[in-house]
């Protein structure tokens, strides 16, 4: 045990973050997830039972002492690490031409400061173990939407994945952006309604994420689109 991979998931309290957690704990793993929600982390943890090979570490993703104290702290409990995943995001469910400002900077910050943060704490680190990251995007990162504030951070972090791949390839440290589509996950609360149609599954959409993480050593996948059958665009 001492010796099995490491990996550090922000916004891994539910959702997509959570079932990348569980299932990497499944298949050996150490994990590390944070959030900025002590009772989400708790309860989280007491729903696997707590096991020794989870470690939760309150912080806010777009702040970087909280970041680098992520990443200390898991280093410091399991000895390495060996994958990031920047998984902390959300949307306002809003529009440039008639949604609110007031919540716009946050989910920039979240969206797009919070994985460029993870990568710079993490990458001396991961240049140890030849590791990966993982950057969530979305594929509304490649699609365009009238409108969508949103998107136009995923579009960011679609570009964040592809400026790192090209600086840390040499370092032997992979990146792989992976873009779901629809996915049934508390990303909608504050949209008031589940999407029309059919949607992924947290944990469909997580054997993606895991996938990657387990690619051979010297493989780098670098774009996995994910959407649900019946996803048009």
């Amino acid at each position: 045990m001492t010796d099995s991979p490491v990996a550090l998931i922000t916004g891994g309290g539910s959702g997509i973050g959570a079932a990348v957690a569980r299932q990497l704990l499944d298949a050996g793993h150490r994990v590390t997830v944070t959030g900025r929600g002590e009772e989400r982390l708790r309860g989280f943890a007491e729903q696997l039972g707590k096991p020794e090979g989870l470690l939760t570490y309150r912080g806010d993703a777009a702040d970087y002492e909280h970041v680098q104290g992520a990443v200390a702290a898991t280093v410091e409990r399991f000895g390495r690490l060996d994958t990031v995943v920047a998984n902390a995001g959300y949307a306002t469910h809003d529009t440039v031409a008639e949604g609110d400002p007031a919540g716009w900077r946050d989910m920039v910050l979240t969206n797009v400061l919070g994985p460029a943060l993870l990568v710079r704490a993490s990458i001396e680190q991961l240049k140890e173990t030849r590791g990966r990251i993982v950057l969530v995007g979305s594929v509304a990162g490649h699609v365009h939407t009238p409108g969508n504030i949103y998107g136009a951070t995923k579009w960011a972090v679609t570009g964040l994945a592809e400026n790192t791949r090209r600086q840390v390839t040499e370092y032997g440290v992979g990146v792989t952006l992976i873009s779901p589509g629809r996915v049934e996950t508390p990303f909608w609360d504050s949209y008031g309604s589940l999407p029309p149609g059919q949607l992924l599954t947290s944990e469909q959409l997580a054997e993606s994420v895991v996938w990657a993480i387990r690619q051979p050593a010297g493989v780098d996948v670098n774009t996995v689109v994910v959407r649900p059958i019946g996803q048009p665009v």
